[in-house]
């Protein structure tokens, strides 16, 4: 189960398929609901509270036959009104630096503020095109103040109300035309989507940035620095990968209501759409039932699960790595082929070889076993070790077949599927993964009566 792979760090390359367009302001402007009614969904968060957008949210938009990236950054703010202000404002300096045009958004309703005219004057000195956008011109205050926003200096301002999809349409045709030339999105169907998860604090934003070799999301020993889940595609040795940096996953009786509830359900919707988990663990930390509820969560959903071992390099005995991979083995024995890897995002250890592991670990859920080779190895488990007699039966496998991959699912055709206890269930599941190398990967066992012809597999 323990992998103890080191040194070096990935060429992970940016992808850009498309040109990108950065969305900036000063906090709770409407950066976030602009966002998410431009890319069509709710992938940034979306609260009635400044600062709530730390990290950089990547997403894009088709409109006129043509693609777009765009970028919701975090508020810019005064240092003294948010201690992470200097780390947001690096954060958009950097999406400014990708960016090939800017649509910088102002709150229309409450009128301009010292913070707006800071950002215009830091976006007069870039050479990017810019789009004032006037948001939530949906009410009087905010048709008012229009001729206002001339002041900045950034020319004639574009009226809309990203709650209520206001201007929107023009709003996209003026900003295809910010960024002539817009490129085809390249196909990201071989794509694998790698889910970063654990408490919080873990490091889990750290290991995003090692792997990706660059500053992509806000790091703080502050807990819960991290909201959203972050996207981040890049390149591994010729394979497109997709990087979610999430928020901690805390203990439910632990969430707040608001901002933290939301991140939790992000970080969770981030391993539902994810091929392979990583969960950091924090070597300097005691295993917490947190963990394990974490892996359980991955784990129901049939996720491919890397355990990682994080800050190694804070460690004191570096013999102590073997005798801390047999405590992990011990509280995760209920998934004992998902592999343990030994990591330091601070000095780029055993990164390198995490992603070979995680590229592997994506090839093996798509593994599929002939029908022969299943119900071979399958009746020759039963021969040597049957299953017990309940309620005066015995369980009989007709036959056993591979109905899906990702995860790997085979479907057992039996007399009664009630009869199967769990255990016998673990045994079988046991046998088959030593039989054809799932490690890595959760696999589904189902059973189902031999009438039951018509089988769907589960969601």
């Amino acid at each position: 189960m323990t992998t103890d792979m080191t040194d070096g760090a990935p060429p992970a390359a940016a992808v850009a398929p498309a040109p990108l367009i950065a969305i900036v302001g000063r906090p709770n402007v409407g950066k976030s609901a602009l966002f998410n009614r431009i890319t069509s969904g709710n992938r940034a968060l979306v609260e009635d509270l400044p600062g709530t957008t730390r990290d950089r949210i990547y997403g894009a938009f088709e409109w006129n036959g043509k693609h777009v990236r765009v970028v919701d950054t975090g508020g810019l703010s005064q240092v003294d009104e948010d201690p992470f202000s200097p780390l947001i404002r690096r954060g958009v300096v950097q999406a400014l630096a990708e960016a090939q045009g800017v649509v910088f958004v102002v709150d229309a309703a409450a009128g301009l503020t010292a913070a707006d005219y800071e950002v215009a004057e830091m976006l007069r000195r870039t050479s990017q095109p810019v789009l004032l956008v006037a948001n939530k011109t949906d009410t009087r205050a905010g048709q008012d103040n229009l001729t206002e926003l001339y002041a900045l200096g950034l020319g004639e301002p574009f009226s809309v109300s990203a709650l209520h999809g206001r201007g929107i349409g023009d709003l996209m045709d003026a900003m295809l035309d910010l960024v002539k030339g817009a490129s085809v999105v390249a196909d990201e169907r071989d794509r694998i989507s790698v889910a970063i998860v654990g408490r919080p604090n873990v490091g889990k934003s750290s290991l995003t940035n090692a792997i990706v070799g660059a500053d992509r999301v806000v790091v703080s020993d502050v807990p819960g620095t991290t909201r959203d889940a972050i996207d981040t595609p890049f390149d591994f040795e010729g394979q497109p990968m997709l990087l979610v940096d999430t928020a901690g996953i805390r203990r439910k009786g632990r969430i707040e209501r608001g901002v933290e509830r939301h991140s939790v359900q992000r970080a969770e919707q981030a391993v539902d759409r994810a091929d392979v988990v990583i969960l950091v663990i924090d070597q300097g930390e005691p295993l917490a039932a947190q963990d394990t509820h974490i892996a359980g969560y991955a784990l129901d959903h049939g996720k491919g699960i890397v355990l990682v071992v994080n800050k190694w390099d804070l460690a004191e005995d570096r013999a102590a790595r073997h005798e801390f991979a047999q405590t992990v083995d011990s509280r995760y024995d209920f998934m004992a082929w998902a592999p343990i890897h030994f990591t330091s995002a601070k000095t780029g250890e055993g990164i390198r070889d995490l992603l070979e592991l995680v590229s592997h670990v994506a090839e093996t859920r798509k593994r599929r076993v002939p029908t022969s080779e299943i119900n071979r190895v399958v009746h020759k488990a039963m021969s040597e070790h049957g299953p017990a007699t309940v309620h005066n039966q015995k369980l009989k496998v007709l036959y056993v077949t591979q109905a899906a991959v990702s995860p790997p699912t085979f479907v057992f055709f039996v007399n009664d599927p009630e009869i199967i206890h769990f255990s016998y269930q673990r045994f079988l599941e046991n046998r088959i993964r030593a039989s054809f190398d799932f490690a890595g990967t959760a696999i589904k066992l189902v059973f189902r009566r031999r009438s039951e012809d018509r089988f769907e597999v589960p969601a």
